[in-house]
């Protein structure tokens, strides 16, 4: 079985993915660990990210679209595998298709973890971090609060909310991902290949949902 797994910052669709690959056996395929691995193998692809990357330049598409492509051909992801991450925009989803056509396969599901942005706005600020590094304790303020308000249970520093988690910060960043992934949501809802399922309530519970979209 060949899954894309979809969903936007704090849609949970990381702890998500860990269970599903469990349940059915299959790689997880991130970018980020995709990346890693070309790098470290010296790939041809990867090689070529890296020139990229040096320059703290933002790697085009071809190329990720590469690095994707020489991972799909190892021989580990015969029996499926779950893509968490890629395709992030339409002409990589649509290369994708082709990569796959050529190999005589196609994606199964496209499952989307749909959680409402103002959910994720209040999951995202809601973060706070210890502030002594050598600790790093996360904890939430709704979901998992300290003992006592803003320190932190382990150490007993100061807790803080980190710049990225601010809410002007996290709606600009739902801004940039529902930009990129309407269409993508598009896309596989025309192919009738999406599975959206809601991404509030226990964990248990949207993963039971996950289940039944797609088993």
């Amino acid at each position: 079985m060949r899954i894309i797994l979809l969903g936007g910052p704090g849609s949970g669709k990381g702890t998500q993915a860990k269970m599903l690959v469990e349940k059915l056996g299959i790689p997880q395929i991130s970018t980020g660990d995709i990346f890693r691995a070309a790098l470290k193998e010296g790939t041809p692809m990867g090689l070529k990210a890296k020139t990229y990357m040096d320059k703290g330049e933002l790697v085009p598409d071809d190329v990720v679209i590469g690095v994707v492509q020489e991972r799909l051909s190892k021989p580990d992801l015969d029996k499926g595998y779950m893509l968490d991450g890629f395709p992030r925009t339409l002409g990589q989803a649509k290369a994708l298709d082709k990569m796959l056509e050529s190999q005589g396969k196609s994606i199964n599901h496209a499952v989307l973890v749909d959680v409402p942005d103002e959910e994720l706005v209040k999951r995202l600020s809601g973060r706070r971090t210890c502030r002594n590094s050598a600790c790093g304790a996360m904890f939430h303020v709704m979901f998992n609060p300290p003992k006592a308000d803003g320190v932190c249970d382990i150490c007993g520093s100061e807790l803080y909310q980190r710049d990225d988690d601010n809410e002007k910060t996290i709606r600009e960043r739902l801004a940039v991902y529902n930009n990129q992934t309407a269409p993508l949501i598009q896309y596989y809802a025309d192919k009738d290949l999406l599975r959206k399922v809601q991404g509030v309530g226990p964990i248990e519970e949207i993963f039971g949902r996950i289940e039944k979209a797609i088993l």
